[in-house]
């Protein structure tokens, strides 16, 4: 597939889904562009770039200065912050974007953090408009926010992708467009391509290593010392997806060995090296030079993933910035690189794979934690390939590896009127990812709070809830899970279409899949097995008279989230384990009038 390629199967895939929000009364996002960075947020998101991101658009001036923004993605901790502008084309053909015409746009970003944080855009935000709780929530927790950035994001394509810093109120700001070409990248499944790292330019000179190049391997090995501040810097630029191979998350720092990384930062930072067993990282590319000294340096490495040693690299990033005692400059930590050298995709994923797996070992850790080809995405995607619709001429695709739908649609869409079949046959509307199907079937369980952790990490506690009780799915899986699987995913997106109408938004302001995955879990808590799932699936939607109570519900939660924590944003308030307890506690108006969903009262 190429660029050109992508781009018109991108623009395509938003414009199918203009026009079937726009058929379904949807709102309030139904242009072109803010349906497109919709669409590229939620990509960042879920190739882990940032935390779940929120659609917000507004614009404003201060003075001839123009201010804007179109989405932001807010950490869970409130220490970390994303800005999206949007520069839009909305052409068939690719367009370039000018590097200085990229930086103007990021200055609206830019221009609006600043207002925000200092307090000036108080007076000249409608107070109705959703963004007045991000700008609260800036000027509120500007102290504590350690990560910045605005992304440009743009159908158009840029030659540089990252830019110089801008300085906010005494903090840096990093700026990068997220590009046609960046995107296609992801999709191409080259994403740790961006994952690159100058030592040179970094700390000013190569590191002292150790290389042992071996022709006849399908890898070269190098051993060397990282500095402890330039771990924290990676971390902080690119977050967990430097860890993207390793097989546990941060794991917080009461567990042992956390604890006796903190007390050696704290107390002994120049015995770390001696202290630490160090990181195993793998990288597709590098590259070495002479030190000052004569000797072997390691000066560059690209596409590199830690991929053990993530319980170092995040209590090193987070012990640091949390206790500001702790000085880094005398840290050093040992590091194990394997340089790839295979050529074929598969074969280089396989062998990262069985690194992470054998360098973990001594953790006991399962192979089924390495989740890519587990059989509950092998037999989903097998079902979901073989099942159709009530109607016998569409279906749902489940989309086990990224992209895969695109692949699809290149692949067997070789002339237009093919192509414009296979979207009849399988709407966009109608992909599931990975995260797609944890969302629905975490929420139905009960778990909302988890479910709004977003992304990654509710996929990676759907995964653990698995391995501790395979009895949460039949195994294998049959058909009759798959449908009563999809009439829960028909009955989120029911609700969520419903509550982000143009109408609704005078009910509901913001928080819309937070409020759905709330009223989703109040609905197999109140009437759970009573809902019949199968007339669900055979009406691929559901009726009025089940819409009306969704409605009444949904109203209901998006009270409690006021009351519970005014003025606060929903998404970050629904990951609170007592706001579900708080909302499942709420009493909510029975069935009034017959439902046919309801098998009884």
């Amino acid at each position: 597939m190429s660029l050109e390629e992508f781009h018109h199967n991108f623009r395509s895939d938003m414009q199918t889904i203009v026009a079937e929000r726009v058929e379904d009364g949807e709102g309030p996002f139904p242009s072109d562009e803010l349906v497109f960075a919709e669409m590229v947020m939620e990509h960042v998101a879920e190739a882990g770039i940032c935390e779940a991101p929120t659609v917000c658009h507004w614009s404003g001036k201060v003075g001839n200065a123009k201010l804007r923004i179109t989405g932001y993605a807010l950490s869970s901790d409130e220490t970390a912050l994303d800005l999206f502008v949007t520069h839009y084309f909305g052409t068939e053909e690719l367009n370039g974007l000018k590097d200085s015409d990229a930086t103007a746009t990021a200055s609206e970003g830019v221009r609006f953090l600043f207002r925000a944080a200092t307090g000036s855009l108080d007076a000249r935000v409608d107070p109705t408009h959703p963004v007045r709780d991000l700008v609260a929530t800036i000027r509120s927790r500007w102290g504590d926010i350690d990560r910045l950035r605005v992304f440009v994001i743009t159908d158009g394509k840029i030659k540089t992708k990252r830019f110089s810093n801008k300085e906010v109120h005494q903090k840096m700001v990093a700026v990068e467009a997220m590009d046609i070409e960046r995107l296609y990248r992801h999709t191409e499944g080259k994403p740790r391509d961006e994952l690159a790292v100058s030592f040179v330019q970094s700390i000013g000179r190569a590191l002292p290593c150790v290389h042992v190049p071996d022709p006849d391997a399908d890898y070269e090995y190098a051993l060397t010392a990282i500095p402890g501040q330039l771990i924290r810097d990676l971390y902080l630029r690119y977050g967990t997806t430097l860890l993207e191979a390793n097989i546990r998350t941060f794991l917080g720092n009461k567990r042992t060995a956390n604890k006796g990384i903190v007390e050696t930062l704290r107390k002994e930072p120049e015995h770390f090296l001696a202290f630490n067993n160090g990181l195993v990282l793998v990288c597709d590319e590098a590259a070495f030079e002479r030190t000052a000294d004569g000797n072997l340096g390691l000066s560059f490495l690209k596409g590199l993933q830690i991929v053990n040693g993530g319980q170092t690299t995040s209590t090193i990033y987070f012990s640091s910035r949390d206790d500001r005692t702790i000085d880094l400059s005398h840290v050093m930590v040992p590091a194990k690189i394997i340089i790839l050298k295979e050529s074929q995709d598969e074969a280089r994923e396989r062998l990262i794979s069985n690194v992470s797996r054998y360098a973990n070992s001594q953790n006991a850790v399962k192979i089924s934690d390495l989740s890519a080809n587990r059989p509950f995405h092998r037999e989903l995607e097998k079902l979901a390939n073989g099942t159709w619709c009530p109607d016998g001429a569409t279906r749902w695709f489940y989309e086990r590896a990224a992209g895969a739908y695109n692949v699809m649609i290149l692949r067997e869409g070789t002339t237009p009127a093919k192509r414009r079949n296979l979207k009849e046959m399988i709407p966009p509307k109608r992909k599931l990812t990975k995260n797609d199907i944890a969302k629905y079937h975490e929420a139905w369980r009960g778990k909302p709070n988890q479910v709004a952790m977003a992304g990654e990490k509710n996929f990676a506690a759907f995964m653990a809830a698995l391995d501790d009780d395979p009895t949460i799915v039949p195994s294998p899986l049959d058909a009759q899970w798959y449908r009563a699987m999809i009439a829960k995913v028909i009955l989120f997106k029911a609700i969520e279409s419903m509550i982000k109408t143009r109408e609704a938004k005078e009910v509901f302001r913001q928080g819309w899949v937070n409020i759905a995955t709330y009223v989703v879990s109040v609905v197999a808590d109140r009437l759970g097995d009573k809902l019949d799932l199968e007339q669900i699936w055979m009406r691929q939607g559901i009726s009025s008279g089940l819409r009306d109570l969704l409605w009444d519900w949904a109203v209901i939660v998006n009270a409690e989230f006021n009351r519970i924590a005014p003025g606060q944003q929903i998404s970050e308030v629904a990951k609170r384990a007592n706001t579900w307890e708080k909302v499942r506690a709420t009493e909510f108006a029975p069935p009034g009038k017959r439902i046919s969903e309801i098998k009884s009262l």
